[in-house]
């Protein structure tokens, strides 16, 4: 059992440091920039590199080089190992705002890797670092017992805080993304509480699990990084999805109002999608904006009282009260822009011009950009409806 414990944490070991690479190249450019997610990409990305270094593979290959080799190897490992924790550390003092904090986590990795380059240059001659199942920790129990503390401190604070702030923050992503990087360094934090009770008390009962701790740790680092990226993502499927469902009626309206258009259409709905003409982050805006404005016009060719007997037919069809006026709205715009584009004259005034506005108004209570989105998405569903076609069609 323990042996196939330490075959499947081994087997996660490459996956785990793709994914750590992945995720630390995606998060790059937007991470540098922030200096409130600095810390955290740099806690990964340390991770990543150390983690890199303990492959089976490498630790192999370090050890066929000879001697000397793989006691660089070994040093140069814990060393970003260190470096990781202490970016632990200022990630948790920049999400919290705490100065002290910030320089306390500098001061403490600058101590930390000063005595562990100190306590290896002391130790006899000796190749690579390791934690041996029997037998003397190598360079020294010193120099491990720093390297232990080092890490124990470090992921002891950063999951107290990021438990902390995390029931305590509003923002889903932050909460998500915080209890993520917290459940990952608790596994770390246990990976190298089982090498304190080595060191002390040569027990090794926990030793084979290490592998899994250490590899399931750098996936949830990973993810943890990762969530802003897949809540912008999410984002980006949900406005392609508005817009996909605007299309119809953006378009029929711009036909028959080309002036609201900020930028020429494009030939088809999907080339719309794919190659927008504004940036793709205000594409779902824009379509509102278009779509809005497209409406004040055609108000001008609405008859007074049109919108109000279109609802009584939506009511005679059963249609829902929640949707009764964007199949109205639907109804009374198939009928404007039809009288638009025959050239017939309008009706320029206050009060045809602010019926239609006010519908969309009424039906999400003045509420932002987002609730008026839905809302003439429920229009745009009603303009393409058979049913509405061919009650506009009919004598």
């Amino acid at each position: 059992m323990a042996a196939d414990l330490t075959d499947f944490g081994n087997w996660l070991a490459v996956p785990s440091v793709v994914f750590l690479w992945a995720a630390v190249l995606l998060r790059a450019p937007g991470a540098l920039r922030s200096p409130q997610q600095r810390g955290l990409w740099l806690a990964v990305a340390t991770a990543a590199a150390a983690m890199t270094l303990n492959l089976p593979d490498v630790v192999s290959y370090a050890m066929s080089r000879g001697a000397a080799y793989a006691h660089s190897i070994g040093l140069v490992r814990n060393l970003i190992g260190v470096l990781s924790a202490g970016a632990v550390l200022y990630f948790v003092a920049a999400t919290t705002r705490g100065r002290r904090l910030r320089l306390a986590s500098c001061a403490a990795t600058a101590a930390w890797l000063t005595a562990l380059v100190a306590l290896d240059a002391a130790a006899p001659a000796h190749g690579t670092h390791t934690m041996p199942p029997v037998g003397d920790p190598v360079p020294s129990l010193a120099y491990w017992l720093v390297l232990i503390s080092a890490h124990v401190i470090a992921n002891t604070v950063c999951v107290c805080l990021c438990w902390r702030y995390s029931r305590r923050t509003e923002s889903r992503g932050l909460a998500a993304g915080l209890l993520l990087f917290g459940l990952g360094t608790a596994l770390a934090g246990l990976f190298w509480l089982a090498y304190l009770v080595k060191a002390l008390f040569a027990n090794t009962w926990a030793m084979p699990a290490l592998p899994l701790l250490m590899n399931l740790h750098g996936t949830l680092r990973a993810a943890a990084i990762l969530v802003p990226t897949l809540f912008t993502l999410r984002r980006t499927l949900a406005d392609i999805a508005t817009a996909w469902r605007l299309w119809p009626l953006w378009r029929d309206l711009v036909d028959a109002v080309p002036h609201v258009a900020l930028n020429k259409p494009r030939s088809g709905r999907v080339a719309e999608l794919l190659w927008p003409p504004v940036p793709r982050n205000l594409l779902v805006y824009r379509k509102v904006i278009e779509t809005r404005d497209a409406i004040l016009v055609l108000g001008e060719y609405v008859r007074p009282g049109a919108l109000e007997q279109a609802r009584g037919r939506a009511a005679d069809h059963g249609i829902p009260e929640q949707r009764r006026t964007a199949a109205a709205l639907a109804r009374v715009l198939k009928d404007a822009r039809r009288a638009k584009l025959a050239g017939l004259p309008g009706r320029p005034g206050e009060a045809a011009a602010l019926e239609l506005p006010a519908a969309i108004q009424s039906s999400n209570g003045g509420g932002d950009l987002a609730d008026e989105a839905r809302f003439l998405v429920d229009v745009a569903e009603a303009y393409t409806s058979p049913a509405t076609t061919e009650e506009v069609n009919a004598p």
